[in-house]
Parts: C-alpha cells; structure tokens; sequence
C-alpha cells in the first residue's frame, strides 16, 4: 500500500509483511493509513477490542 491509496480512507493498509531475518519470532510490515480520518483514540479501541476478542477464543 501507499500513502496516496490510504488518503482519504478509514482503515489502515499493511504490507510488505515480513519475518524479521535476524529474529524469526518477529515479524516487520509496512503501514499507512490517512492520520486526519484514523486518529490515535480510535486506533487504539479497536487494538483493544481485537486482542480482548482473541483472548476470549
């Protein structure tokens, strides 16, 4: 993803994922997302709400 295909849009676009080639439990992707319509509060909730649902099953 590029920066211009994330102007203007809610969701935050990752690519470029990788696994770390000195450290095989990390992972590096590349994320854009538009930081005028994606502020850092809701970013944040919606982290939470995906890792409390992960950790529920």
């Amino acid at each position: 993803p590029t920066p211009l295909e994330a102007a203007g849009r809610d969701p935050v676009y990752v690519g470029r994922i990788r696994q770390d080639p000195h450290d095989r439990h990390t992972l590096e992707w590349f994320a854009v997302t538009d930081n005028l319509r994606k502020g850092a509060a809701l970013n944040t909730v919606q982290i939470a709400e995906l890792l409390v649902a992960s950790e529920s099953g």
